[in-house]
């Protein structure tokens, strides 16, 4: 609200999910790509240098650097430019609570691409042990980014202590903190497992192959028997109303109960193959490995969907909504205007097409200001469809019990219970004469739809 509007046309929403996917997914096989690497260097190194344990490590090593230090990097900036262009309010709050954090995990961020590029360059360059501790510490500092990581993901479902102390050890160490950790970990091992998988099958030596199926079988196993205990702790962590958004005879949302369980067959298919692979490594192909890996993808994939589905409608649960506004500011706004405070969108007004009333240039703006973060015109959540056959009188009646929901949610930022007419939205904040610009705005979306 505090910042320029910037709304892509399938929904801000949307075009994060993108990117941090594929980040999120590299990032997890670069971190269990470390300690699988590691694992296989080592027994290596115990066995008298094992040339088939140190040949699937060199395989493997080339496209974890290209993984970690191009595609993970790039990506990692790509989140970061997104979310601050689309959740500019949001992510100044997380940089303000954590920027020691931050600092912390770029730091070791920096001793993982280091490590990672000498790693891949000293292949028969350096002694068996001083490799083997170029892993180990590209290992050891890309899980550490992870811990760290995730601190600050959970907070913003799970805040914990902190509204009380304002403590930032409060914030990072809370309820979903761990159970949250020990998925990830799960996954790492999954993901690096499976992935791997692929490149030990060019193994000509059968009975050497077969080793090595079984080595990494036995990561993907118990990759997904954590991955699934750490999901169902974290399930239980949550706060009950986060839980009723996805389970429940009638959840709020339907298609993440359905992400859930498709997420949930994934991970059982995921350990299927893997155990298959465990006890008979002989039998094992790259179509299975490939399946496997597409499977993991999609466990990752689907506990992402459901974490940023489930704190609807904030960024940071409860303190700032989706659309840049904080709780302890509906009072404020609700007297002086949304218009006063989000001045990039009044700015705007004089964008609207010459044909618009005054009102519908106004209700431009505050749709802008308060509605673009989550909804666009036509594209994802397109709000000329949802409003579709609604007159003013209606919209306004929608928008005062929207506008109605600022004190349950309040009363939910000081811990109290209270119902909600629309839990997964924020509240309308503003002014009587604002809210009767939006919803004039609304209804001439449609009068510009029935012009065509």
């Amino acid at each position: 609200m505090d910042y320029p509007l910037f709304t892509p046309a399938i929904g801000g929403g949307i075009l994060i999910a993108v990117i941090s996917i594929l980040h999120v997914v590299v990032s997890h096989f670069a971190v269990g790509g470390g300690i699988v690497l590691f694992a296989l260097e080592s027994l290596s190194i115990k066995n008298g240098r094992d040339p088939v344990f140190r040949n699937a490590a060199r395989r493997g090593s080339r496209i974890l650097i290209l993984v970690s230090t191009v595609f993970g990097a790039i990506s990692g900036v790509g989140i970061w430019f997104t979310i601050g262009v689309v959740q500019p309010a949001g992510t100044a709050d997380l940089i303000r609570l954590f920027v020691w954090v931050w600092a912390i995990e770029w730091a070791f961020f920096l001793l993982e691409i280091v490590t990672a590029l000498l790693y891949y360059s000293t292949w028969e360059k350096v002694s068996p042990r001083t490799h083997l501790l170029l892993i180990g510490l590209y290992a050891f500092s890309a899980y550490m980014s992870l811990v760290i990581i995730q601190g600050i993901l959970s907070f913003m479902s799970t805040p914990g202590a902190w509204p009380r102390t304002g403590d930032v050890a409060d914030a990072f160490f809370n309820p979903t903190y761990l159970p949250g950790l020990v998925l990830r970990s799960g996954v790492c091992l999954l993901l690096a497992g499976a992935y791997l998988m692929l490149a030990v099958l060019a193994e000509k030596d059968p009975a050497g192959r077969a080793r090595l199926v079984r080595f990494l079988a036995a990561f993907e196993s118990m990759g997904a028997a954590l991955a699934a205990a750490g999901y169902f702790w974290w399930e239980n962590a949550l706060e009950p109303a986060m839980r009723l958004v996805f389970l429940g005879p009638k959840p709020l949302l339907p298609g993440l109960s359905a992400t859930r369980n498709q997420m949930m067959m994934a991970g059982l298919l995921c350990l299927a193959l893997a155990l298959l692979a465990l006890l008979a490594p002989r039998f094992q192909a790259w179509p299975a490995a490939v399946v496997s890996l597409l499977a993991g993808f999609a466990v990752l994939g689907g506990y992402e969907r459901v974490r940023e589905g489930s704190r609807k409608p904030y960024v940071v649960r409860p303190h700032v909504f989706s659309n840049g506004l904080h709780a302890r500011e509906i009072d404020s706004i609700n007297q002086r205007g949304i218009l006063e405070k989000s001045r990039f969108a009044r700015l705007e007004t004089g964008r609207a097409s010459p044909s618009a009333t005054e009102a519908a240039a106004t209700g431009r703006a505050v749709f802008r200001s308060q509605c673009a973060a989550c909804h666009t015109i036509d594209g994802y959540l397109g709000i000329r469809k949802l409003t579709k056959g609604a007159d003013t009188e209606t919209l306004n009646m929608i928008l005062t019990l929207m506008k109605g929901d600022g004190e349950g949610r309040k009363k939910l930022l000081k811990g109290e219970e209270a119902p909600l007419d629309y839990p997964l939205m924020p509240p309308f904040v503003g002014t009587d004469s604002e809210q009767d610009a939006l919803a004039q705005y609304l209804v001439s979306l449609q009068e510009v739809r029935d012009a065509r």
